[in-house]
């Protein structure tokens, strides 16, 4: 019997994550919320490097509970440079504060950051039809768009790329290839 056909996924890790996590549409704002900062932090780094940290990530950012991360201070910032368990870089470290801070006012303002989000494709996600790698879009107009509306609103380590990256892990777009076991797992879940 033959292996399940995936995009991605040479190690066990990063094979789960690719099964049961990337691109399977999101709608828990705490989750939205980690993946936003994860995104922004894997900036210039390999996605792997990130999700090696993961577990450190939540330990550091208080199980990314945006409420918690939009009171840190100073103090908890050194605290942070000096966790090796995640990357440490300034800019992303106050990033997350700060994008902590306006995920809250999207809340407000919308009642959820979900709905804000997912309004952006009609509640429902888009199909990237991918056939090989070279098929993959580092962005798009869409996240273009997305990634424009949030910095106007001032959150930082947003770029399109970025957002684009983040669009493809929360479900928003299935870019599995399309002989991937998971491509096929979600377009038939949305056509049933």
């Amino acid at each position: 019997m033959s292996e399940k056909f995936r995009c991605f996924g040479d190690t066990p890790l990063y094979a789960s994550y690719h099964d049961d996590e990337w691109g399977r549409p999101v709608h828990d704002d705490r989750k939205l919320f980690e993946m936003l900062i994860l995104e922004g932090a894997q900036a210039g780094l390999s996605w792997i490097t990130v999700l090696k940290k993961r577990e450190s990530y939540r330990k550091a950012f208080d199980g990314f509970d945006p409420q918690k991360v939009a009171l840190y201070n100073e103090a908890k910032v050194e605290e942070l440079m000096a966790n090796e368990g995640i990357i440490r870089n300034r800019l992303k470290i106050n990033a997350a504060i700060i994008n902590a801070r306006l995920f809250l006012e999207v809340q407000k303002k919308y009642g959820s950051f979900d709905k804000f989000l997912w309004a952006y494709v009609d509640n429902k996600p888009l199909l990237g039809n991918p056939k090989k790698f070279e098929d993959y879009q580092a962005s798009t107009p869409l996240s273009d768009q997305i990634s424009k509306d949030l910095k106007k609103m001032g959150f930082k380590f947003v770029g399109s790329t970025i957002i684009y990256a983040f669009m493809q892990a929360v479900g928003m777009v299935n870019d599995h290839l399309v002989d991937c076991f998971v491509y096929k797992e979600l377009t038939n879940a949305k056509t049933e």
